[in-house]
């Protein structure tokens, strides 16, 4: 897939994000979380300022590490628009070379496509699994992310007083993602079972999590600010899993 394509992806979730001039989005309010479990409540209410627009989209940039083989450093620009999909777009670097390409997800289909100075194919993925492996990151980013987005989710009570699990019906599956609220509201972090293939398992479900460091409240709305997240998080193996630490850097929301 060309740049060119890539921009016509992003293009295509701004639009979709975008609110007509006749369908202005609604304006924050406690009351409109009544029905949900209360750790959902004391983390919405402590991430949406009242009065903030339900925005459903956001524009991010971030810079850290990802895991390819040994830690790189990379930056990046995403569009994640809820429900509709996401395009992370990043460049790492490998052997001093920049490897450059994106995620995503939208139309109902995950992709993968990654080239080496822009150029030389190093990954080029599709699929059924891939996709279903991008509408699990969708699920996770979604709720985590654009907080404002609560409304599309489907919401049951966890385990305990500091749990909720937010459900996502994204390209025909079920997405659960389990959300771990401190006692002053602010999110600790997600787990969920992600559709993928671990350290080379067979494909399937297994556990992915996310850990959250600090937050940073962008235009009235408290998201994670920086974060690290891999597989097999909650087990013994989780620090083998972990492939991704993040910080953003900047917050747009539509």
């Amino acid at each position: 897939m060309s740049a060119h394509a890539k921009q016509a992806d992003w293009n295509y979730l701004v639009d979709t994000a975008t609110p007509t001039a006749t369908d202005r989005p609604a304006r924050f309010v406690p009351e409109l979380l009544g029905a949900l479990p209360e750790p959902a409540r004391r983390w919405l209410t402590h991430a949406i300022a009242p009065g903030t627009p339900l925005a459903s989209a956001v524009e991010l940039t971030m810079r850290g590490q990802i895991r390819l083989g040994t830690w790189r450093p990379f930056t990046a620009r995403q569009i994640l628009a809820v429900p509709a999909g996401f395009v992370w777009a990043a460049t790492a670097r490998v052997a001093g070379l920049p490897v450059v390409g994106f995620d995503s997800y939208l139309r109902g289909t995950g992709a993968m496509r990654w080239r080496i100075l822009g150029l030389l194919p190093v990954v080029s993925e599709d699929g059924p699994d891939v996709t279903r492996s991008a509408a699990g990151r969708l699920a996770a980013e979604s709720t985590a992310l654009v907080p404002t987005g609560f409304r599309h989710a489907c919401w049951t009570p966890g385990s305990d007083d500091s749990t909720a699990v937010a459900v996502w019906h994204i390209g025909g599956d079920r997405q659960a993602v389990e959300l771990h609220v401190r006692p002053d509201g602010g999110l600790a972090g997600l787990l969920m079972q992600r559709w993928g293939n671990p350290d080379g398992q067979p494909f399937g479900r297994y556990p992915f999590g996310v850990t959250v460091e600090a937050e940073q409240r962008f235009h009235g709305i408290c998201i994670p600010a920086v974060f690290r997240a891999g597989w097999w998080w909650g087990t013994d193996r989780q620090t083998d899993g972990e492939f991704f630490r993040a910080e953003i850097t900047a917050a747009t929301f539509t």
